[in-house]
């Protein structure tokens, strides 16, 4: 028995030490045990529970160590405590507390030209830019010399077709994310030149304002589709499109028709090599992008940032990365579009650091083939993608109690360990139940940053304990160079989008019409700093609207302070309007409650100034609907539906019934609706690329419906 007491006392020891609470009743229950069973099967018995715990000693996961003390993530400028505008800064930067802010992290990468040829020597030469033909082949890669030659190769080139070097020279690029999408930017800058973006869902109209407002004459081009759509609306200085891939004669003669000149991206870069036009880098406070916002209202702006807006951006979320810093080792897929910031930012990062980017093969839906393929370690999401993979799991587990009984145990387990700050993928509940969603993103990913919309807690937490890696969530706009806020490396906590970045400063701006004040640490987020873009290009009039005289850049979102010190973002401030008794209508908080009704698909809510009450256009969810008119014997197609007065009582019943629960007053309330059968989309021009609804419009085209309602309630 002494062996035997020898051995538990260890075992018991090492239990001990694991500081685990949970274990205290178990220790006690084996002591009994033991006593119990006595010598031969007792020491069976504890042989295994020795092994059990050796191996968890071995294996146990250790908690992720905050950088500083999570009740306090950002701290206020000295000058102005207590005063009226409270600042508040990054702790990761120490002299942002004298008002300044990050520009670069390194002193060879102040632009993006240096940053390219910075990643190139960290990485010695190493992978840069990874293809495939197809999805049955595997990756193939550019060197970063490699493509810092075809990049230069390709800018001398443009040089020798006329260019002149220089900020004031804008060629646009129209393609999907792809190799030759870099090597352009970066043949761009070669010569001090800007980027100007085009994507599929501006539309014909909105790309041919673009050209002729950034009086672009030569376009970098994708394919023959791509080609024929500029061709549609081609503005006169338009004189030459340069194509990735081979086009069609038609395609050819067309564009010769109309004076256009086509050549192939190869041919460029042949040229540009025997010609071999001196470089002309940029520097810090050059622009490097014009970059056009869809917009809710009116045409594009084109938001103009500098080499050192974009530098510092990516520097300070590198910084905010913490332990888990981008590395030259790291390998991130390209598939949200370049065209976007958010995607410019994290891309323009990794090169910076020396890693690798692989590119999708241009479809969503085989995301995850691409993901196996690569094996990504870092990858930037946003809340679609998410969602998706959310419902996914869910639709799997349901139906199946043993599954959902699994599924919820281990989101549990997984939940209970990143509260007490454990990151892992190697535990049992991993190999069990979320290995399939971990190998779905390629089973690498260490680090996932999250932004351009707000993501739901419950599916944030999902995610955090599935993947198993650190994922932060971010809040930015286009203006400031995508990122303004990041979550923190420790903070597990969803709900908030975390504190500033070390290259701004934020404060709280009074929104009197809504009831937000800076005092209640509410109210509209204005930032300031070395990532706020310059102005709209060629609109100083729009520029004054969104920035004041202290250069303090207001972005029309409505954010609260957090007693830790991170920033939740609760309203917008845009498409406010007021009624004739005097009432202020915020459309859009009114309309985020009645989408919470199941009959409710798509809500558009409008109100005038000379109108005391508001109305909708609501489309109805079209299975919720057909199954209820069938369960209520009622026929007909859905359009037919939509006309029923039965259902669309039903509907409205219930969006009221959902406006009191959330505490709409009297006149938030509709007062009539209209239902209409087609969605909102892209292709009817009704919604943003973002799918935001684009107000103006929506109002143009119902304007029958809404003044028919109106003449009813007269």
């Amino acid at each position: 028995m002494f062996g035997l007491d020898l051995l538990w006392n260890a075992t018991r020891t090492s239990w001990e030490f694991l500081g685990k609470m949970d274990y205290a009743n178990l220790v006690d229950e084996m002591e009994q045990y033991l006593q119990y069973i006595g010598g031969g099967a007792g020491a069976l018995a504890l042989t295994g529970v020795a092994a059990a715990s050796a191996l968890y000693l071995a294996s146990r996961p250790v908690p992720q160590r905050p950088l500083f003390p999570l009740d306090a993530q950002c701290v206020l400028e000295p000058e102005e405590q207590g005063g009226p505008d409270v600042i508040r800064v990054s702790r990761f930067y120490k002299d942002a507390k004298e008002g300044k802010f990050v520009s670069y992290l390194y002193a060879d990468a102040k632009t993006l030209y240096e940053s390219f040829r910075r990643g190139s020597k960290v990485s010695n030469n190493g992978p840069c830019l990874g293809w495939r033909e197809s999805y049955q082949k595997p990756f193939q890669w550019l060197t970063y010399d490699e493509a810092l030659l075809r990049a230069r190769n390709l800018g001398s080139g443009l040089v020798s077709l006329g260019l002149q070097p220089g900020p004031s020279t804008m060629i646009g690029i129209y393609s999907i994310n792809c190799p030759e999408w870099i090597l352009v930017e970066q043949a761009a800058y070669c010569y001090s030149m800007v980027i100007v973006p085009l994507y599929d869902t501006l539309g014909a109209d909105a790309c041919a304002f673009i050209i002729r407002h950034a009086e672009m004459s030569v376009i970098l081009v994708e394919d023959d589709t791509k080609c024929n759509s500029l061709l549609e609306k081609s503005p006169r200085c338009l004189k030459k499109l340069i194509v990735f891939k081979d086009i069609r004669p038609a395609t050819l003669q067309r564009a010769r028709n109309m004076g256009i000149e086509i050549l192939k991206l190869a041919d460029v870069e042949l040229l540009g090599s025997k010609n071999s036009n001196p470089e002309v880098p940029p520097k810090p406070s050059d622009v490097c992008t014009v970059c056009y916002t869809s917009g809710t209202t009116g045409q594009p702006k084109g938001v103009m940032l500098t080499h050192e807006n974009v530098v510092a951006s990516m520097s300070a979320v590198i910084l905010q990365f913490g332990d888990h810093k981008l590395r030259s080792d790291d390998v991130m897929l390209s598939f949200l579009p370049l065209a976007h910031m958010m995607e410019r930012c994290c891309e323009s990062a990794m090169y910076m650091q020396g890693g690798a980017v692989g590119f999708y093969l241009g479809d969503v839906r085989r995301l995850s083939d691409d993901m196996k393929a690569l094996k990504p370690t870092v990858t930037p999401a946003v809340p679609r993608l998410l969602n998706r993979i959310y419902d996914k799991v869910q639709s799997d587990i349901n139906g199946n109690c043993v599954k959902k009984m699994l599924f919820n145990m281990a989101l549990r387990s997984k939940e209970a360990e990143l509260k007490r700050g454990i990151l892992r993928k190697n535990s049992f509940w991993d190999m069990l139940v979320f290995k399939k969603v971990q190998e779905g993103m390629g089973g690498r990913l260490r680090l996932m940053l999250v932004g351009s919309a707000p993501l739901a807690e419950n599916v944030l937490t999902f995610i955090r304990c599935a993947m198993g890696c650190v994922v932060v969530e971010g809040y930015g706009q286009t203006e400031c160079c995508a990122p303004v806020t990041l979550t923190i490396q420790g903070d597990h906590v969803p709900g908030h989008v975390g504190p500033p970045l070390a290259c701004c400063c934020i404060k709280l701006a009074d929104v009197p019409e809504m009831e937000y004040w800076a005092r209640n640490n509410q109210g509209e987020v204005c930032v300031k700093g070395t990532n706020v873009f310059q102005g709209y290009f060629k609109d100083p009039d729009k520029t004054e609207e969104v920035v004041d005289e202290g250069g303090w850049h207001h972005t029309g979102d409505v954010g609260m302070w957090q007693p830790n010190g991170t920033l939740k973002i609760i309203d917008r401030r845009k498409h406010i309007f007021k009624l004739s008794q005097g009432e202020y209508i915020v459309p859009e908080k009114i309309e985020n409650i009645y989408i919470r009704s199941q009959y409710v698909g798509q809500v558009f809510v409008h109100g005038e100034s000379l109108k005391s009450c508001i109305v909708a256009v609501v489309v109805p969810d079209v299975d919720v609907i057909k199954c209820w008119a069938q369960e209520m014997g009622i026929p007909g197609t859905f359009s037919v539906l939509c006309n029923n007065s039965e259902i669309k009582r039903l509907i409205m019943d219930d969006m009221i019934a959902k406006g009191k629960e959330a505490g709409l007053k009297s006149f938030e309330q509709v007062k009539d609706i209209y239902l209409h059968p087609d969605p909102f989309s892209v292709q009817n021009g009704l919604l943003t690329p973002t799918l935001k609804s684009k107000r103006p419009q929506l109002k143009a085209y119902f304007k029958p419906q809404i003044e028919d309602m109106y003449s009813k309630l007269a």
